[in-house]
């Protein structure tokens, strides 16, 4: 289903007008972006970090790609307010890995007070660019995270910022970002569109075609909701309880127990207690076999 529609999707993309803000973008090095990628060291002394990481003036270096480096490397030593004029000096220099950056510390309140406008804005500056141009292979989770935070965004509004939902947009952003990037949470957030009627209409086979493919992927949400609904029959209009189980039972031990995904372990639980032994047994053969073709 993905492969049929794949490029006719990224030419219709590609072919909108966009009013993002404008930047000139370079590719950045493999080792950074492994770099950006790592857990970030605890701020220290966040609020007053934060504070001073606004209204720090911008130091010079040498070019963007410096500050960039020099940006990272505050970052991960718990410098906010080093770390966020670097980054801002490399973003205004047309560094997307800064813009990146910036987005997430923002977007999470990371060393900097959340500021949704913000981040909503250094993200869509990154959906506008590779919207048209082709990433670099090392850049495209970097671009594939950009296109679906914009799209959560342009999915629920940013009311800091004066931007109101945008269903449309925000549907063309993720089936761009679950296609031609093949990303997981893109695939999620589609599949809920279709499947809540959110923005397109409601379809439930296409539903469970994009669930399936990030579920596939280790999407723990993906696996839990696809879960729920072959338990149930809704996936398929005929209940299928031990495969249902089986990958509620995936997203369970994927969601590790975070709070956020306490629903992901109160359906798991739902369902164990309702399942017969008979569920319960081919479910293990059923994930022992799953898990074997995955290694």
């Amino acid at each position: 289903m993905v492969g049929s529609v794949h490029t006719g999707v990224i030419s219709a993309f590609r072919r909108k007008k966009r009013g993002a803000l404008p930047l000139c973008l370079f590719a950045t090095s493999l080792g950074m972006l492994v770099t950006a990628f790592v857990a970030p060291a605890p701020a220290l002394d966040a609020p007053r970090t934060a504070a001073r990481a606004e209204s720090q003036p911008l130091p010079m270096f040498k070019d963007p790609r410096a500050a960039l480096r020099a940006g990272l490397e505050s970052y991960h030593a718990g410098d906010a307010a080093t770390s966020i004029a670097a980054l801002r000096y490399a973003a205004e220099g047309g560094e997307p890995l800064a813009k990146w950056k910036l987005g997430r510390m923002y977007a999470e309140g990371d060393g900097v007070v959340r500021d949704d406008a913000k981040a909503y804005e250094y993200f869509a500056q990154i959906v506008d660019h590779y919207a048209d141009d082709e990433p670099d292979p090392r850049e495209r989770s970097m671009a594939a995270s950009a296109f679906v935070a914009v799209g959560i965004y342009l999915r629920d509004g940013v009311p800091s910022g004066k931007i109101k939902p945008d269903l449309d947009r925000a549907f063309d952003l993720f089936r761009y970002a679950a296609t031609y990037f093949s990303n997981a949470d893109a695939q999620y957030n589609l599949a809920r569109m279709y499947l809540e009627g959110i923005g397109v209409k409601k379809n439930v086979r296409q539903g469970v075609n994009w669930l399936e493919l990030a579920a596939r992927k280790g999407h723990p949400q993906a696996q839990a909701m696809l879960g729920r609904m072959m338990f149930t029959g809704e996936a398929s209009g005929e209940p299928e309880r031990a495969r249902g189980l089986m990958f509620l039972t995936l997203a369970r031990d994927a969601a590790g127990g975070a709070t956020r995904d306490q629903w992901i372990a109160d359906l798991h639980a739902e369902a164990l207690n309702s399942a017969s032994d008979a569920d319960r047994s081919a479910a293990v053969t059923m994930l022992e076999g799953y898990l074997r073709e995955r290694n």
